[in-house]
């Protein structure tokens, strides 16, 4: 089956976060939605579900849990069992919850900058310190410098907050790098949140995702892994994800922090999240080589502009452009005034950067191109 990556879907008359925040002159390229029409099992499912008329209180999504289960199985060769499955709003929801939940007051979370805003906000808003391990540019792929942290380290450190693909970089990281995150978190007694809702957007051949989990039965043990099909299939806007808890006693604390606050996950998110884990593979892989080929254009086009550099990131669909070298002050709103919607660098911990959705048609990615060309020349 084919499906067709290059038709352009009208959101600006919908109720699009993404593009109802600038007017008609500005492309919006910021939040992680991609402008693509979800895959036709997913629009099915829905339908069927929605001809059934009635949407009372969901129960425990047995048909989700057992395709999440065969699906780590069958992924990762991770063997989980069905208990350890918690469903969820978002994966915002979990990271917030995780801080919550495993630390108090007087401890501290750590997390890489730059990084994706809800790992730093979730920290705040509980009032949690946070120590950020930077990261750095090692040949082409940006990496969590941990070891940089130990002069600052107090031992009330209680929770790694890890990001894999790492957003906004798109790294996807090596056994041997998942490995050193590992004896870090076991040196500093560290429980780890891992973030991990990209997986299955790999968009370099060969790239291969690892769960931190899989690692061992200790990072098992001390870790909480967070996943979603909202990235993958555009479906952010229903809400539906998991947090895979191997440790009951980590999970009993989870739980009892989301009671009352965090609601269950509403029936027709669950009716797309199953329906895409269990049948969305094929639109998924003719996707990628459409996203793939999206990033070269954008990568090349990117370092062919003076001012601006980007590495080719091995997942996700977000570019991570560095504009210190542009003679501005501020690349986001010098871009918006050339009609370029882009994630504000500084809301992820680099000023001077600019996250750019690449998840679009080409056209609109040729435009955008365009518009970045006739900005910088007219400096």
């Amino acid at each position: 089956m084919a499906f067709n990556f290059d038709v352009g879907i009208d959101r600006r008359h919908s109720d699009s976060v993404k593009w109802n925040k600038y007017g008609n002159d500005v492309l919006p390229m910021w939040v992680a939605d991609m402008d693509f029409r979800s895959p036709p099992c997913i629009l099915d499912a829905l339908h069927q579900r929605v001809e059934h008329g009635v949407f009372g209180y969901g129960d425990r999504p047995h048909e989700l849990i057992d395709v999440v289960v065969e699906r780590m199985s069958s992924r990762y060769q991770w063997q989980i069992k069905p208990e350890w499955i918690v469903t969820l709003p978002g994966i915002v929801a979990g990271l917030n919850l995780s801080v919550r939940a495993f630390t108090d007051v007087t401890e501290a979370t750590i997390a890489p900058t730059p990084v994706y805003p809800p790992f730093k906000k979730s920290s705040a808003s509980a009032r949690r310190p946070q120590l950020n391990a930077p990261l750095r540019l090692d040949k082409g792929r940006w990496i969590i410098d941990l070891p940089s942290l130990a002069p600052a380290l107090t031992g009330h450190e209680k929770l790694l907050m890890l990001c894999n693909p790492q957003n906004p970089g798109g790294t996807v990281y090596r056994r041997e790098e998942l490995e050193q995150q590992l004896a870090f978190a076991q040196q500093h007694d560290l429980l780890v949140c891992s973030d991990e809702i990209h997986c299955d957007l790999l968009l370099e051949p060969g790239a291969k995702h690892i769960p931190f989990a899989t690692l061992s039965t200790d990072a098992e043990q001390r870790s909480i892994t967070l996943m979603s099909p909202s990235k993958t299939f555009n479906i952010a806007g229903l809400g539906a994800s998991i947090a895979i808890i191997p440790n009951p006693e980590l999970r009993k604390r989870f739980n009892r922090t989301r009671e009352g606050i965090v609601p269950g996950v509403d029936v027709l998110a669950l009716t797309a999240a199953t329906a895409a884990w269990r049948d969305g593979e094929p639109w998924l892989q003719e996707l990628l080589p459409y996203l793939r080929h999206n990033r070269d254009r954008l990568v090349a086009a990117v370092n062919g502009i003076q001012g601006l550099e980007m590495a080719a990131p091995a997942a996700t669909y977000l570019g991570w452009v560095n504009a210190t070298q542009l003679a501005v002050d501020n690349p986001t709103l010098f871009f918006q005034k050339a009609g370029l919607g882009f994630s504000p660098g500084a809301d992820f911990g680099a000023a001077k950067f600019v996250r750019i959705n690449f998840g679009c048609t080409l056209a609109t990615l040729d435009e955008a191109i365009e518009r970045m060309k006739a900005a910088v020349s007219a400096l």
